[in-house]
């Protein structure tokens, strides 16, 4: 039988984002008990996150990688948070995330995205890159799946892209996110 616990409690996983995506992927692996986040995101919370992210009403104003540092801390105190209140470029990405075992990207923008992608599958070969894509709007939960492309994992069904008439809601959101925990495991625990 794995000791599931004794191993994720030595890894380390890097979050790239602390929006819908990250704040939900790295309460999930607090609560399996992963040993260390490095979690990275200069934005504020705001009461419009609220919808999806996992933050609180008296947390609005607060930088979102302090409150969620705060809200892991209640869920599990053992876990180590390594917060960075920074907007990642490609040299401080690799420094921030150079220790991690994994990193998950959960940005909003798909230029982000694409710039963490070619980052770390330019610059850090052999890291395990999970990502999140297609996750707006509600309903066909099941065309929501993982695909890999060697070290990059791609969760979500890859076609919902963010817009007003399908804006990014917790179900869907929260589903993508706990996949990328999910997926996570799968490499940690392999």
């Amino acid at each position: 039988m794995i000791d599931f616990k004794t191993i994720l409690s030595a890894k380390c996983v890097g979050i790239a984002g602390c929006g819908g995506l990250g704040s939900n992927c790295a309460v999930a692996l607090a609560r399996v008990g992963i040993g260390k986040l490095i979690i990275a995101d200069f934005d504020e919370v705001t009461e419009s996150n609220l919808n999806r992210q996992y933050f609180f009403l008296h947390q609005i104003g607060q930088k979102k990688v302090d409150a969620l540092k705060e809200n892991i801390r209640l869920i599990n105190p053992i876990v180590t948070i390594e917060v960075h209140p920074i907007k990642l470029i490609p040299e401080n990405i690799i420094t921030l995330f150079k220790t991690c075992d994994v990193i998950v990207e959960a940005f909003d923008f798909a230029d982000q995205k694409q710039m963490l992608i070619e980052t770390v599958l330019s610059d850090m070969t052999g890291k395990p890159l999970v990502s999140g894509v297609g996750l707006a709007g509600w309903g066909d939960s099941n065309a929501i799946k993982v695909k890999r492309i060697n070290n990059l994992y791609i969760c979500g069904d890859a076609t919902k892209e963010v817009s007003e008439e399908m804006p990014p809601l917790a179900p869907r959101v929260g589903i993508v996110a706990n996949m990328q925990a999910n997926v996570v495991l799968e490499i940690l625990l392999k």
